[in-house]
C-alpha cells in the first residue's frame, strides 16, 4: 500500500525516513485485553498520521506488520509476524514480554510516560498519607459512632522505604520527600537522588529495611525479585510496618504475608498486583480488613500520552535509530 500524498509531503516523513521505506504504510498490531481498543487505535493514528493500526486477531497479512503494542500476548503471537521490527509494552512492566514471547532479534521498548509516572505518584502518596493520618482507624470508629482522637506523628518522624529507584520509584520518593517524610530507596546499582537516602546491593539491604515503617515495592519482576516480599524481609521491617505493593504479583509470597499480619509484624498491606489476576472472588485478601485490594490500577497508561511515546519510538526506528527505553533482556528491564 502506497503512503498517501499528504503523508509523503510532511517534513518528517520526507526528511527522516529512508527512501526505501517510504513505499508502504507502517503497520502496527495492538493487543490488550484490558484497554479501550478503539480509543488506542484512534490516538495512535492521531499521533502518527500514516500509521495503520490493526487490532488482534484481525491483522491481515502477518508479513505486513512492522510493530506491535502489546499487553499479555498469546503464545506464539509475535513469532507469527516475520517482519516485526519493534515490540512496545502498553504498561510500565515488561515481564509479560520476556522469555520466549518476543523473538530474540526484536527489541522490546518499555512504556516510560509522564502520565504513567503521575498516576503512580498519586497512588503511592495517597496510600502513605491514608495510613500516616490513621484513616482506617477513623473509618472504623465512624462505623461504631465513636468520637476519639489519636496522636499524630509528623512526616519527618516516619521512615519510608522504596524498593526500586527507576522512573516510578524516584518520582514517588521525590514527592514523599517534598511532603517532609524521611525517604530511603534501595536499588541494584547506586543512585544519587535529591531528598532520598539511596542504598544499593545486598550489603545495605538489611539497614534499609530496618528503617522502613512504610515499604513501597515498585520493582520490576526479575529472577532476583521473584518472591522477594517474603518472611525474611517482613522480619527485618520495624514492627507494625505498612506494605504498599505495586510492583509485580509474583514478588509476594502470599502465605508469608498472612503470617506477618497475624503476628503483627505488618499492620497493613496495600496490594495492587497479584499472582493471579483477576484476584479470585474467594481469595482471603478480599475479606481481610488488614489488606487493601485494588485491581491493578495504581497507574494506568493514558492512550493520548502513551500513543505519543509509541509514535516517537516508531519515528526513531524509521529514521534508523533505536528508540529510547529499549529493554535489556538479561537484566529484565
Amino acid at each position: 500500500m502506497t503512503l498517501p500524498a499528504a503523508i509523503l509531503g510532511t517534513s518528517y516523513w520526507m526528511d527522516h525516513i529512508p527512501a526505501d521505506k517510504l513505499h508502504a504504510m507502517p503497520v502496527l498490531v495492538f493487543r490488550s485485553p484490558s484497554d479501550p481498543v478503539e480509543r488506542w487505535q484512534q490516538e495512535l493514528e492521531n499521533a502518527l498520521p500514516g500509521l495503520e493500526v490493526r487490532i488482534w486477531p484481525d491483522i491481515g497479512d502477518p508479513a505486513e506488520v512492522d510493530y506491535a503494542l502489546i499487553w499479555a500476548a498469546p503464545d506464539d503471537m509475535l513469532h507469527e509476524l516475520p517482519n516485526l521490527r519493534l515490540v512496545f509494552s502498553v504498561g510500565a512492566g515488561v515481564d509479560h514480554l520476556l522469555g520466549e514471547t518476543v523473538p530474540r532479534q526484536v527489541p522490546i521498548v518499555r512504556m516510560v510516560d509522564p502520565a504513567l509516572t503521575e498516576g503512580m505518584v498519586e497512588y503511592v502518596v495517597y496510600q502513605v498519607l491514608r495510613h500516616h493520618r490513621g484513616m482506617p482507624v477513623y473509618e472504623d470508629q465512624q462505623a461504631r459512632a465513636q468520637w476519639l482522637a489519636h496522636d499524630q506523628a509528623r512526616p519527618g518522624e516516619r521512615g519510608i522505604g522504596i524498593l526500586g529507584l527507576g522512573q516510578l520509584g524516584s518520582a514517588c520518593g521525590s514527592a514523599l520527600a517534598h511532603l517532609g517524610f524521611r525517604v530511603a530507596g534501595h536499588s541494584r546499582s547506586r543512585r544519587r537522588l535529591d531528598g532520598i537516602d539511596c542504598h544499593a546491593g545486598p550489603g545495605e539491604f538489611t539497614d534499609f529495611l530496618a528503617a522502613s515503617e512504610f515499604l513501597i515495592c515498585l520493582l520490576p519482576l526479575t529472577a532476583e525479585t521473584r518472591g522477594i516480599l517474603n518472611a525474611d524481609l517482613f522480619a527485618a521491617l520495624p514492627r507494625g510496618a505498612v506494605l504498599i505493593h505495586a510492583g509485580r504479583g509474583a514478588q509476594l509470597v502470599e502465605s508469608d504475608l498472612h503470617t506477618a499480619l497475624d503476628e503483627g509484624r505488618l499492620a497493613h498491606a496495600v496490594l495492587d498486583v497479584f499472582a493471579e489476576e483477576p484476584l479470585p472472588g474467594d481469595h482471603a485478601f478480599w475479606s481481610d480488613p488488614r489488606v487493601t485490594v485494588t485491581p491493578h490500577v495504581a497507574s494506568l497508561t493514558n492512550p493520548v500520552t502513551g500513543a505519543a511515546r509509541v509514535a516517537d519510538g516508531i519515528r526513531s526506528d524509521l529514521a534508523g535509530h533505536l528508540p529510547e527505553h529499549v529493554v535489556d533482556r538479561e537484566r529484565g528491564y
